[in-house]
């Protein structure tokens, strides 16, 4: 089980300022739910002062990603855009009291949802450059993201790059490529690789894949924010679980079990409906 500080069990238990800003002047949005984290951040901004007035966020994830995107709200209000644009990553962790390292990503998923909105109120189109490519295909995560991250944090393993990005943590393919980056950007001579996994795909071995992604993947995230989960039954494409714990009264949780449903969909390659007993 992670430590939490009390800010972020304050933020993750009674966040602030959820929801969506009425008639919004930016609006970011970063990640995906198949990907097991995103953030919808909007802002209100006063047109003369170019200063935040307002901002409120929609977050699909962990305690930490729903404290990180609520403070990110607090801590961008009365800011100019200038002044907003400066914030990082490490700053929403600061705020917090810190945060785990294997929970740093939903930091930088802050920042870049802040990012966006603020290049999009100013009409900056992102530019996507050819050679640029998706490195963690599990995560959706690019190689400018991987070496941004890396440069701006210090980061020089691929377990950091895990902790703050995300990538390398599903199937484990990319890892060979993330060590490749991390040896150009600091020249780094020997990282120590994981175990590769094989997606098993026969309609047999299918029950046993889904256990494992559940009890290696879904319930150890779960439970580290104080919930869990119970695999009840498995009937052909129907996957039946109980929510326990904290994720019973979570109000996140539809959301959870739809992660969890695009999720084994895309280890199993099959449609699978997931549903609470």
């Amino acid at each position: 089980m992670w430590e939490y500080t009390d800010k972020v069990k304050e933020y993750f238990l009674k966040p602030k300022n959820v929801g969506e800003v009425e008639n919004a002047d930016a609006v970011g949005e970063v990640g995906s739910i198949i990907c097991g984290d995103a953030l919808k951040l909007s802002l209100k901004v006063d047109k003369e002062t170019n200063r935040i007035v307002d901002a409120k966020f929609q977050t699909f994830g962990c305690a930490s990603a729903i404290a990180s995107s609520s403070v990110l709200t607090e801590i961008v209000k009365g800011k100019t855009l200038d002044e907003a644009s400066k914030i990082t990553n490490q700053d929403i962790a600061e705020y917090l009291g810190g945060l785990p390292d294997e929970k740093m990503h939903c930091s930088v998923m802050g920042m870049e949802a802040l990012e966006d909105a603020i290049n999009k109120y100013r009409g900056v189109k992102k530019v996507t450059r050819p050679e640029e490519n998706i490195i963690c295909k599990c995560f959706d995560v690019s190689e400018e993201k991987i070496r941004r991250t890396a440069i701006e944090n210090n980061l020089k393993t691929v377990e950091d790059i895990t902790h703050y990005t995300k990538a390398g943590g599903g199937c484990g393919m990319c890892i060979p490529e993330i060590e490749q980056i991390l040896k150009e950007v600091w020249s780094i001579t020997e990282i120590k690789e994981r175990p590769v996994e094989k997606k098993k795909l026969t309609n047999i071995q299918r029950m046993a894949l889904i256990q494992d992604v559940l009890e290696r993947e879904i319930r150890p995230k779960l439970k580290a924010d104080g919930g869990d989960l119970d695999l009840i039954d498995i009937d052909g494409s129907r996957v039946i679980v109980g929510l326990r714990g904290m994720c019973v009264d979570c109000p996140s949780g539809g959301m959870t079990i739809k992660g969890i449903e695009e999720r084994l969909k895309d280890v199993t390659g099959q449609n699978i409906t997931v549903v609470t007993e």
